[in-house]
């Protein structure tokens, strides 16, 4: 029988979650609920000297605002917790222990001067200096000094790290599920450090062991991560463990030129790299959410970088993209951002929502702004949304209606003729009399009084609407005049016929 799928997304908490890191966290979240599987969020904090307070909190909170939460984590259904690693660390040492005793690891004594030395040595003969089987029984380890004198200089306090002792003159074949057989030449690869003296694990050991003891059965992540996929593998053979199955997600690559997407991109091209806001002592980082884009929004263009289901369909809701998710349909190549498409994204969601919903939204920009009025901002929105790709742009979508206009656009000026004030003065007139004073009224009257006096089209309604909004935009004419009322109309228009 098989296992039950685990997946899981282990970051480290030293900064906020890149978008790249988001989008990992999607990845395996979609394919734990395509498989019926558990999602499960671990904090990889080992490297305590690059820890960033606040940046745990951070990753939970940017989960929880994407509707992407974990299904176990600190503090939630803890079935194998501790889910922080600073939390786990009495945990490894046995497991070092254990690759020490059974010769896939050995201690090692070196100085960060002496390896000064040699790595300098090397880049004087044009050589890299690579730690493994070339040099490891030349250096100051345990396979050339007899395991009293070892012993000894441990217990003296002496500064020792653990190193894996890679295999030699072997050919690894990995299966990787996005890229197929992936090939590792063993002596290419160096002895990297499991454990410190201090008494924690590197990244290498802790992730391993965690995941083994997680029982996690499938490894999705960045594809940075794909020159450790030898080293993961070996440790599992070494410990006689079952290993998961891996799968490298492609780059996130640059929307302008070449390489991996950074923040200096972000800040350069004027879009965000994080999911929320970061604020530190230099300054803050915007975020997808509070630049005004919706989760959904995030979800949904993530999803389609590196990924899609083999047809057209661009919009997908959070159970749709499981409904379709498969690994198997992840591209190997790196996925080009488009920050311009992912404002297209977030308009298809914008003119989605609930137009009373919008209009809270609305209303609180406009409370910012000293702004109180009972027109109806639900209709308003309804009028303005399509034009807009965020909440934040509704006020300049929509100023005229709160606001008289001060000054009149000098391009949309030359319809304002010789005749236009007396015509202008004749449509007052019609507006006074109307009663009914409802768009689809007003317009059949307005348009029957144009029909009636031979009066062409253009000769009133482009002066009417720079009368109201000061300039030729925004959304039918009529549904305008109907919104502000009679007398703001007409008050309008004098105002026009006065300054014009």
């Amino acid at each position: 029988m098989s296992r039950p799928i685990r997946v899981r997304f282990a970051p480290s908490p030293t900064g906020p979650l890149h978008i790249g890191g988001v989008r990992t966290a999607l990845f395996n979240y979609l394919f734990a609920k395509k498989t019926k599987g558990v999602f499960f969020l671990r904090i990889e904090d080992t490297d305590q000297t690059r820890f960033v307070p606040g940046a745990e909190a951070y990753i939970m909170e940017a989960l929880e605002w994407l509707g992407i939460a974990p299904d176990e984590t600190i503090g939630k259904n803890e079935k194998f917790g501790p889910y922080r690693q600073s939390d786990r660390k009495d945990l490894y040492v046995q497991y070092a222990q254990q690759l020490i005793d059974s010769d896939w690891a050995y201690y090692a004594f070196d100085t960060p001067e002496s390896l000064d030395f040699h790595r300098k040595q090397h880049e004087a003969e044009g050589k890299t200096f690579i730690y493994n089987h070339h040099n490891r029984e030349k250096l100051d380890t345990s396979l050339v000094i007899s395991a009293e004198e070892t012993a000894k200089r441990i217990a003296n306090g002496e500064h020792y790290v653990i190193r894996f002792k890679t295999p030699v003159d072997e050919t690894l074949h990995l299966k990787d599920i996005i890229r197929g057989e992936v090939k590792f030449e063993t002596n290419l690869l160096d002895d990297k450090v499991l454990f410190k003296s201090d008494g924690m694990p590197t990244y290498h050991l802790a992730n391993i062991v965690d995941d083994y003891l997680m029982e996690t059965t499938h490894v999705i992540r960045g594809e940075e991560w794909l020159p450790s996929m030898p080293l993961h593998v070996l440790l599992y053979k070494a410990f006689e463990w079952e290993a998961p199955e891996f799968a490298h997600l492609p780059l996130i690559l640059k929307p302008v030129g070449n390489g991996k997407l950074s923040k200096r991109d972000g800040d350069k091209l004027g879009f965000p790299v994080f999911p929320l806001e970061w604020k530190t002592e230099e300054g803050v980082s915007s975020g997808y959410r509070e630049k005004g884009f919706f989760p959904e929004t995030v979800v949904n263009f993530l999803a389609l970088l590196g990924w899609n289901d083999g047809t057209e369909q661009e919009l997908f809701s959070l159970e749709e993209l499981v409904e379709k998710f498969d690994l198997s349909r992840v591209h190997k190549a790196g996925a080009k951002f488009d920050p311009e498409k992912n404002k297209w994204f977030n308009h298809q969601y914008l003119i989605k929502q609930n137009d009373a919903d919008l209009a809270k939204s609305f209303a609180s920009i406009l409370e910012e702004k000293g702004i109180s009025t009972a027109l109806d901002l639900t209709k308003i929105v309804s009028l303005i949304k399509e034009r807009a790709h965020f909440v934040s742009e509704f006020w300049d979508l929509s100023d005229y209606f709160f606001q008289a206009p001060i000054t009149y656009d000098e391009k949309a000026r030359k319809n304002w003729k010789e005749e236009t004030p007396a015509l202008m003065q004749e449509l007052i007139s019609v507006l006074e009399e109307i009663s009914d004073f409802t768009s689809l009224n007003i317009e059949t009257i307005v348009k029957d009084w144009m029909t009636k006096n031979e009066i062409g089209m253009g000769k009133v309604m482009q002066p009417f609407r720079l009368s109201l909004v000061g300039a030729l935009k925004g959304p039918h004419l009529f549904d305008i005049v109907e919104l502000i009322g009679k007398e703001e109309t007409i008050q309008r228009i004098e105002k026009a016929i006065a300054t014009l």
